[in-house]
């Protein structure tokens, strides 16, 4: 009998299948005279002996992974490749001159479409829970660009969110190829077949056609495709950031884009802020974060179940934000500068409080780093933005009538129209500041942030806890060496304080130096993004106003050679020790993916969680337990279920700290 599977592999089909250096060196061999002895068995299954006394076999009703040989190579061999191109030669040779077997197998493909293919059978090839876990997605629903057959192009393939599927041989499962991961490519066929036959339904019969599958046009869990995205973010949590590849961040660009065009303004900017961690962690990039990849991860989990559970959509998706939204006149005060950024680009952020609506923007630029320079704060102090220097901006007020801001409260002003933005002294501006941003009572301040959703599900906004903090005294200063930190605790008029912590970075060499000189000049006023950490109020500091004036310390000169004083014993924390040790082997197997897990690795989950327990944080710590419990299983959804809920409780204990 004729195997029609083998005579459809053309050599592009083959070198899918294996590589093109592999077929070349096949057809070599063949014209060499060094091709098999062929046997073609009752069932169809085709055997092929080499001079060498090599034997290759390709069994009947299965792909070119199920061949066999017994030479030494792993995987697919020249001698399975050359097995194929001697069949379909010698089979072109018994067809004839007058009868090319090419003909009839070109109209059949191009009228082949990979629809037809029932659920059963590719439930038969696929396995059942291939079709278990793309009936999540298709409920979800999913966007599919499908090609048909063409005399020109005869293989008909789906380009899905996260790869692209080929059905190189009509009705033959066996010969699909995908760059989809191995642990989803079943999932990704049954996919991509659920498409074709869509497709197939509508009518669309077009070489070329782009459709939504499944769903109900907003995605099962109401929230605009959201569901699709969480899936897609489970295939980079469950590969990790060290085996993903860059398909999966092309994927997760596209679908942020996606988001934000259904103005789902947060979950876009976590996929899009997780696709930039991917494409950092394969560029060797400084900017990658294990904990800030682990979290993002988690953020997109948090959004989705807590739509699903009937959230607050415009506070939980950001479906109530503009895109951008002219600001037309507006009066602005700075609070102060971050420099940071990478061994390539420099970065500042310039916070900008907007006292008319009691929110703080962010301005942001950045620099590449020419070869061979530093470019620390204290030379970027010097750069011009809005017709000013970094140093005079980040401590004055500004008035502008071409500015616009972003959903995540980035401010931007239109190039071209610089001259309409003045730049004038502080002043006392920061006393005038509207409550909510101007603290003097830090107790109330603490309770205003125990009264705010878990962060991982607020709007996802740039400095959304920046304020102005009144100081009437600091108590107490000190240098941490280990962890290159500088802190001071701070009281307000009726003595409730408040820790002040700042940490070295490469980038502001003399930034602990000039904070510490601030603290101890009659400072008034500090600037900076507060949270809850260790059971009170955290203060990272932007700015201080003191008797001498406003001191930005990202900005200031020198080297960081100045003697700090040490700090006072801290006191134990065995329950802040437990949750940052559970956070760092949660990120790490995040970061390895969880279908990479070790047992040594499921062993510290287990550990981690055992002294949660110890610590009293019960909750937290079965969550762990169950982590544990489902690494190294066969369900690949329930793994990444586990370790989104344990890492989303993780990172609101902390918070809640």
């Amino acid at each position: 009998m004729t195997r029609a599977d083998l005579l459809a592999l053309t050599p592009d089909a083959l070198a899918a299948l294996a590589n093109r250096g592999l077929v070349k060196r096949a057809a070599k061999d063949l014209d060499a005279g060094n091709g098999p002895e062929i046997t073609v068995a009752p069932d169809g299954g085709v055997e092929g002996r080499y001079p060498d006394g090599t034997a290759a076999a390709l069994p009947a009703g299965a792909g070119l992974e199920a061949a066999t040989c017994t030479c030494a190579a792993t995987g697919t061999c020249r001698h399975q490749i050359c097995l194929v191109l001697a069949y379909q030669r010698g089979a072109a040779g018994a067809a004839g001159a007058d009868a090319p077997a090419e003909e009839p197998a070109t109209a059949e493909v191009t009228g082949w479409t990979p629809g037809a293919l029932d659920d059963d059978a590719l439930a038969a090839v696929l396995g059942r829970r291939a079709l278990t876990a793309a009936r999540r997605t298709h409920r979800a629903g999913y966007s599919a660009a499908i090609h048909r057959p063409t005399p020109d192009d005869p293989v008909a393939r789906v380009e899905l969110q996260t790869c692209t599927v080929r059905f190189l041989v009509p009705g033959e499962l066996g010969y699909v190829h995908t760059d989809a991961v191995a642990s989803v490519r079943a999932e990704m066929t049954v996919l991509a077949a659920w498409a074709f036959r869509a497709a197939d339904e509508r009518g669309l019969t077009g070489a070329d056609v782009r459709l939504d599958v499944g769903g109900d046009g907003r995605g099962a869990d109401g929230s605009g495709g959201l569901g699709a995205a969480a899936r897609l973010v489970d295939q980079v949590l469950l590969e990790g950031a060290v085996h993903a590849g860059p398909v999966l961040a092309t994927a997760l660009r596209r679908t942020a884009a996606e988001l934000a065009a259904r103005n789902l303004h947060w979950p876009a900017g976590a996929v899009g802020d997780l696709a930039g961690q991917l494409a950092a962690y394969h560029d060797r990039d400084a900017a990658h974060d294990p904990a800030r990849f682990a979290a993002l991860i988690a953020e997109v989990h948090a959004r989705h179940r807590a739509s699903a559970a009937g959230g607050t959509r415009s506070q939980v998706l950001g479906t109530d934000e503009s895109a951008e939204t002219p600001l037309r006149r507006v009066r602005l005060t700075a609070l102060g500068c971050r420099v940071a950024g990478t061994d390539r680009v420099r970065t500042a952020d310039l916070f900008l409080a907007h006292a008319g609506t009691g929110v703080v923007l962010v301005l942001k630029r950045h620099w590449n780093v020419p070869d061979g320079e530093a470019l620390t704060g204290a030379d970027l102090a010097g750069r011009r933005i809005l017709g000013s220097p970094l140093r005079t901006l980040a401590a004055a007020n500004v008035v502008s009538e071409s500015a616009s801001r972003s959903a995540g409260r980035v401010v931007r002003v239109a190039a071209g129209r610089i001259a309409k933005t003045t730049v004038t002294p502080l002043g006392n501006a920061w006393e005038g500041l509207p409550a909510g941003l101007l603290v003097r009572d830090l107790k109330a301040e603490e309770r205003a942030l125990d009264a705010l959703p878990p962060r991982l599900v607020r709007p996802r906004v740039e400095a959304e806890l920046v304020r102005a903090v009144e100081i009437a005294e600091v108590r107490d200063v000190g240098y941490h060496p280990g962890a290159q930190r500088l802190e001071a605790v701070v009281a307000d008029a009726a003595g409730a304080t408040a820790v002040v912590s700042a940490e070295h970075g490469p980038y502001r060499p003399a930034a602990l130096d000039a904070l510490a000189a601030a603290l101890a000049d009659a400072p008034r006023m500090v600037t900076g993004a507060v949270h809850r950490d260790r059971g009170g109020l955290v203060i990272d500091p932007f700015a201080v106003l003191t008797a001498s004036g406003a001191v930005v310390p990202d900005l200031a000169p020198g080297d960081g050679a100045a003697v700090l004083d040490g700090p006072s014993a801290a006191p134990p924390d065995p329950l802040g020790d437990a949750v940052r040790a559970a956070l760092d082997v949660c990120a790490e197997a995040a970061h390895r993916g969880l279908l990479h897990a070790t047992p040594g690795l499921r062993d510290r989950i287990a550990r981690t969680g055992d002294d949660l327990r110890r610590t009293g944080l019960r909750a937290a710590a079965g969550a762990l337990a169950a982590l544990a419990g489902t690494l190294g299983s066969d369900d690949p959804d329930r793994i990444a279920e586990a370790w989104a809920t344990a890492h989303i409780r993780l990172l609101t204990t902390a918070e809640l700290r």
